[in-house]
């Protein structure tokens, strides 16, 4: 066998080895690596409407929403929820220590006229990952549907 015969299988097999162990640990990352985190994910994709960015950072103590949840269900939630929380702009202002192992984190949102503090309640997952477990959407009820511009009145 010629040496570059050689050195070729010796390299197919060093990348066939590379892909099969890096296939078989391989678990696409959801949630996120802190409480604040996971907001601004969630906020950012729900700006964006985006229900399956959202559903990355939307769960429980068990892991995704989207893992644990009808999918029907799940995305008639994330729309309703995509609607409420999409803001012109938002700033995340802290995180607490909330009941049952949340951390809270509260969040002042902007939509044309309208400013609302709000919370957000996030939990530990499986992995150590971060979840948006619940919210405060009476904070922002007025924001769904409230696309129009302020008026000039």
């Amino acid at each position: 066998m010629s040496f570059r015969i050689v050195a070729g299988l010796l390299f197919l097999a060093a990348c066939s080895s590379a892909t099969q162990s890096g296939s078989t640990n391989y678990s696409p990352a959801t949630g996120a690596v802190s409480p604040q985190l996971a907001v601004d994910q969630f906020l950012l994709a729900a700006r964006a409407r985006d229900i399956q960015a959202m559903s990355i950072v939307w769960g429980t103590k068990n892991g995704p929403s989207r893992e644990t949840m009808d999918r029907t269900e799940l995305e008639k939630r994330e729309v309703i929820l995509a609607c409420y929380f999409n803001s012109d702009s938002y700033r995340l202002l802290g995180e607490t220590s909330g009941q049952a192992d949340h951390r809270e984190v509260r969040v002042e949102l902007k939509k044309n006229n309208l400013t609302r503090l709000t919370t957000f309640y996030t939990i530990q997952g499986p992995g150590g990952r971060w979840y948006v477990d619940n919210v405060d959407i009476a904070a922002v009820r007025d924001f769904c549907g409230n696309n129009a511009p302020p008026s000039s009145q």
